[in-house]
């Protein structure tokens, strides 16, 4: 991992909230007046979620550990990135899947070349070269980490976060600038769903660590709507490419609906409609591109329903809707077809 280059040691400029991220408050958080490598790119079509980014920008000012949970495609983990793309913060994002080990965290023993001979050094893993720098570290998927290294995390979560190297008897301070963010699809309490398989129960006592826990749940369809138009031009151009946005975004919010109330479990997140909207400029069929972006994922059983949401936004029938249901099994075709009648 290389350095941070020639970025200041501490925040040297300060950013107005208001101005720069699209709503009223009177909140000036610090903020870098140069960029680096590690600095995320601002994407401009990204809306905001005023409480959300409120809490973010407290774990920037005010050094707080912020703890973002909610429904998979929210946004959660690009929340936080462009917060930090906005405040010129350096930002590394590490995925906690299974794979994860302790020794990635802290670091291990490598054997290498010094002046033609193999020596072992101590490398650094992630989180004490994250902690001696000016550095927001986020952890994503924050429930599916294991529990050892679920464990290593605890200590950099106190107050004071002071990190002990036990292989190298060294005890590590936390840069002033180094901030620790993480995302969640559950809120350490486990998933009783099964939408979000692999994730774990969290230690209380570690939850309790979190300054700041705060929920980012799915946009206003206005809101949503702007970001798919925002995310693919090439719809946004054309002349009817509003109107088939708001349907794209009425489906998907039919399909929440139908989540909460128990008749789905399959949910379209903004991240399948943006995918929706993109594949409906390669297929260039909104029923194919939608069979291909989300119904072919639902479970058999449902498809004739998702086929019906589908039909109430764009009055088009599917080959899945229960109009073509087999009456022997009272399910839906199941046909691989991307056809739309009507």
């Amino acid at each position: 991992m290389t350095g941070l280059g020639d970025l200041p040691e501490h925040p040297d400029a300060t950013v107005d909230v208001a101005e720069a991220f699209g709503f009223a408050s009177r909140l000036s958080v610090p903020a870098f007046s140069v960029r680096d490598d590690h600095v995320p790119e601002v994407d401009d079509a990204y809306v905001f979620d005023p409480d959300v980014t409120l809490a973010v920008l407290s774990g920037f000012a005010r050094n707080r550990r912020v703890l973002v949970q909610g429904f998979h495609g929210t946004g959660k983990t690009t929340h936080v990135e462009q917060v930090a793309a906005r405040l010129n913060w350096p930002c590394v994002r590490v995925n906690l899947d299974g794979h994860v080990t302790r020794m990635d965290l802290v670091g291990r023993d490598a054997v290498v070349v010094r002046d033609d001979h193999q020596v072992t050094e101590f490398r650094e893993g992630i989180l004490p070269w994250a902690l001696q720098r000016p550095c927001a570290l986020v952890f994503d998927e924050y429930d599916a980490g294991r529990p050892d290294v679920m464990f290593v995390i605890n200590r950099v979560l106190e107050r004071d976060g002071r990190f002990t190297l036990l292989d190298q008897n060294r005890v590590l301070d936390p840069h002033p600038s180094f901030r620790l963010f993480a995302t969640a699809n559950t809120v350490g309490l486990g998933d009783l769903t099964g939408l979000y398989r692999g994730t774990q129960l969290l230690n209380h006592a570690q939850v309790d660590r979190w300054n700041v826990v705060t929920r980012l749940d799915y946009l206003a369809p206005d809101v949503e709507a702007s970001i798919v138009l925002g995310r693919v031009p090439e719809l946004a151009a054309r002349a009817d490419g509003a109107d088939v946005v708001d349907r794209m975004v009425a489906v998907a919010n039919l399909t929440r609906a139908g989540f909460a109330a128990g008749d789905l479990s399959t949910v379209m997140s903004p991240r399948t409609v943006i995918s929706w909207a993109e594949n409906l400029e390669v297929f260039e069929d909104v029923a194919r591109a939608f069979r291909l972006s989300f119904l072919n994922k639902c479970d058999d059983a449902e498809r004739s329903l998702v086929a019906e949401l589908f039909q109430r936004a764009f009055d088009v029938e599917l080959d899945d809707s229960i109009a073509h249901a087999d009456p022997d099994d009272g399910a839906g075709s199941g046909s691989s077809g991307g056809r739309a009648d009507g």
